[in-house]
């Protein structure tokens, strides 16, 4: 069974001296055959994005300069990359990730990216190391398609997904749900369905128990019949740029609370790995790693 996204160019497509926090894409997987949690007959490398289905997200100005390597130096700098073609490659590719999963997850209950999260993409620009939104480029993929027609985007990334609040402000359609800390970047925030900014130094403890709260209430109140779920493990204590202060316990039982009111309500959910930036790298892949487990155990997979 093929269900989850890596295809070596999330690992590199930037000149040396540029890739971190790129390093990760390439040793989850690899730490997740290496302990026999997955065989190499689980992944699948996605092919680029078709045209169509980046421009029902982003305008068609913003991608054409994209694809011909016209943004400006400005525009590059809020991005935080140096622009080049493999970098777009690699977009497109991530992007098309999610789509697949979210084909996968229909099946099979779950499927997961090794990369993705890019919410701080919006429609006409791109920054925090985003280009493109894969998940609202996924959820238009699915809505256009009819194959949902009511989604759930859950975005436990320490960072507000702004690009994707944006890109959905006007659209019933898709409930965009974002746990983040309040005085964390962006530091101007837009304004998702529902927003829950937590202070610096938030505990595991606090945090768990306002997911608990939260979520339940929230599918009742949404009614969704599709999920993508954000799990960027910057919310880690060791995060360089968190703030938060969870454990790798910690946030591992997040996942479980996420995925076991998935697997109750009979809900697909389409996962994207986001942030980690913990010094230790190793943290990073072991919070990862986490995810993938947590989703095998609960959804069965083989």
């Amino acid at each position: 069974m093929k269900y989850i996204a890596y295809d070596p160019i999330f690992a590199h497509p930037l000149p040396d001296g540029h890739r971190f926090p790129m390093a990760k894409y390439e040793l989850i997987p690899g730490q997740l055959i290496y302990e026999g949690v997955i065989t190499e007959a689980n992944l699948f490398a996605p092919q680029p994005a078709a045209e169509e289905d980046i421009l029902r997200a982003h305008d068609a100005d913003y991608w054409r300069r994209m694809k011909n390597q016209q943004l400006t130096e400005r525009e590059m700098r809020a991005i935080g990359f140096p622009l080049s073609a493999q970098l777009v490659e690699r977009e497109i590719r991530i992007a098309q990730g999610s789509i697949d999963c979210a084909l996968i997850a229909l099946q099979n209950g779950v499927a997961l990216n090794v990369a993705g999260g890019t919410h701080h993409a919006f429609p006409d620009k791109g920054e925090g190391f985003c280009l493109l939104n894969d998940f609202a480029i996924a959820a238009h993929y699915l809505l256009h398609h009819q194959l949902a027609k009511k989604i759930l985007i859950i975005d436990l990334d320490v960072h507000q997904g702004n690009g994707t609040a944006a890109i959905f402000k006007d659209d019933p359609r898709v409930f965009t749900f974002s746990v983040h800390g309040q005085h964390n970047y962006p530091f101007r925030k837009e304004t998702s369905s529902l927003d829950i900014g937590l202070p610096d130094g938030t505990s595991g403890i606090d945090y768990l128990n306002m997911l608990e709260r939260e979520l339940p209430a929230l599918f009742a109140s949404v009614q969704p019949d599709f999920v993508f779920y954000l799990s960027g493990v910057d919310v880690l204590a060791t995060d360089k740029l968190g703030k938060l202060k969870l454990s790798l316990t910690d946030c591992k039982h997040r996942d479980e609370i996420v995925f076991s009111l998935c697997r109750r309500q009979k809900l697909s959910v389409a996962v994207a790995m986001g942030g980690g930036y913990s010094a230790d790298v190793r943290q990073i892949v072991t919070a990862h790693c986490n995810t993938f487990k947590m989703a095998k155990e609960i959804f069965d997979l083989h």
